[in-house]
């Protein structure tokens, strides 16, 4: 596997990525309505390019091709984490995070925040994340939970 900064060509696999993944791997935290809600924001990621490089994007491939990626900002907002259906359980989601966790660290930041999904909720807490609260989020006519999270980073 192979981490790189993400390029503007990314971006339609990135949004694909998005959706898939929602609606076949997040599906089994949420009701159908809530995942299809969530994942129609793949049509908004396609908007998106000049997000995805402001913030530090990082994109996972094996054998080229896309497999993962994830995001964080300036204060260490770790937006967006999402590895391909079919990649789960590879490792994928733990070497961006490692990666995210490491600029923020360079940057001099003291934590990384999350809102995790139901889902991604086990990933973070055995990271050392801790949920400060859990949320409710509206979504195009939804209501999904998700659980603000922080990690206290060490030097």
């Amino acid at each position: 596997m192979d981490l790189r900064r993400y390029r503007t060509e990314d971006l339609p696999a990135l949004a694909r990525l998005f959706g898939e993944t929602v609606r076949r791997v997040n599906i089994r935290d949420y009701t159908p309505a809530q995942a299809e809600a969530w994942a129609a924001g793949e049509a908004d990621l396609l908007t998106r390019d000049d997000w995805f490089r402001r913030l530090y994007t990082l994109v996972a491939e094996i054998d080229g091709q896309i497999a993962g990626y994830g995001n964080v900002d300036a204060t260490g907002y770790l937006d967006h984490l999402f590895v391909r259906w079919d990649c789960q359980g590879r490792g994928i989601a733990t070497a961006i995070c490692d990666a995210l966790e490491e600029h923020c660290r360079d940057l001099g930041l003291e934590a990384v925040t999350v809102h995790a999904s139901k889902t991604a909720l086990p990933f973070f807490l055995h990271r050392g994340y801790r949920v400060e609260w859990e949320q409710q989020v509206p979504v195009r006519g939804q209501v999904l939970t998700n659980y603000a999270m922080r990690k206290e980073l060490r030097r």
